[in-house]
């Protein structure tokens, strides 16, 4: 079992930047790939980052690449996301996902998720 708790989304100018942090509970973090999915009004969630449970390996959408970098730390169980350069497309519910990480950018991969937090971008 895995309890996730997202924090650090808030309101941001367009060009800014923002750190989300995940903290989990329960043993079994660090066996798990864990990821960031988003989801915007009206739309479906997306997948937005992932990353291995060694932290070896990273994985990003397109549309983030080069601009957000995920990270772990699994002596304190913690995963973040580092946003720069933030673009209004990119203001949705941001959740943080532990899954087993074979079709990563999927979100059925995934069986525990944080409730969310919310990050705005102004133009």
């Amino acid at each position: 079992q895995v309890q996730l708790v997202e924090s650090g989304g808030g309101l941001v100018q367009a060009g800014g930047s923002l750190r989300l942090s995940c903290a989990a509970s329960g043993r079994t973090f660090i066996s798990r790939f864990m990821a960031w999915f988003r989801q915007a009004p009206g739309e479906e969630r997306e997948f937005v980052a992932g990353i291995s449970r060694s932290g070896a390996n990273t994985y990003y959408a397109d549309s983030v690449k080069g601009r957000f970098t995920i990270s772990r730390d699994n002596a304190k169980n913690t995963v973040s996301l580092q946003m720069n350069s933030l673009k209004p497309e990119d203001t949705a519910i941001y959740y943080c996902a532990a899954g087993i990480g074979v079709n990563y950018y999927s979100p059925d991969e995934y069986a525990y998720w944080g409730q969310g937090t919310q990050v705005t971008v102004s133009s």
